[in-house]
């Protein structure tokens, strides 16, 4: 009996080397599939909003504000390059107001420039529009800030461009 206990040898060290290297592989290809299906599911929004920069931007020439007695309003133009854009969020704040509205949802008081023409639409590709929007009571003095943000393939992009220092609109007539 004591010889058939002796005859029996263990896992060679190279066998065991191997089956470590081997094992160590599978647990290194598990994380990765894991991992690579967790960042692809977080930045697919993401990357319909990569590289607008300047493809979607508001036109300092031509925004402004005008304050008359008659008429409290904010000219802003948006210019489009080589992007479809679906739609676009403009937010226009002053001191303790703020106003928000996407136009493809035709808020009131937007209309283009110079015609005052209703409904308005969102600029298409290498286009690019001006709109006068009428501020509510809120606003008493020129706005602070104007921003806009696209939305591309159904994702709110960041902000693509701002701007925060406006002239009369009596320049530009």
């Amino acid at each position: 009996m004591l010889k058939i206990l002796s005859n029996k040898k263990g896992l060679s060290a190279v066998v065991t080397t191997i089956l470590l290297i081997a094992l160590t592989m599978a647990i290194v290809a598990f994380i990765w599939v894991v991992v690579n299906n967790l960042v692809k599911e977080q930045t697919s929004g993401a990357a319909s909003c990569f590289g607008i920069l300047d493809k979607v931007k508001l036109n300092p020439r031509y925004t402004c504000y005008n304050g008359t007695e008659s008429a409290n309003e904010f000219w802003f133009s948006i210019d489009v390059g080589e992007l479809d854009v679906e739609d676009i969020l403009v937010s226009i704040s002053g001191e303790g107001s703020s106003e928000s509205f996407r136009i493809s949802e035709n808020p009131a008081g937007l209309s283009y420039y110079p015609s005052r023409t209703q409904p308005v639409a969102i600029p298409g590709k290498n286009q690019g529009l001006t709109y006068i929007y009428q501020l509510p009571s809120s606003f008493t003095k020129s706005p602070d800030s104007v921003e806009i943000a696209p939305v591309i393939d159904g994702e709110l992009c960041g902000a693509s461009s701002s701007i925060e220092q406006f002239d009369s609109c009596s320049i530009l007539a």
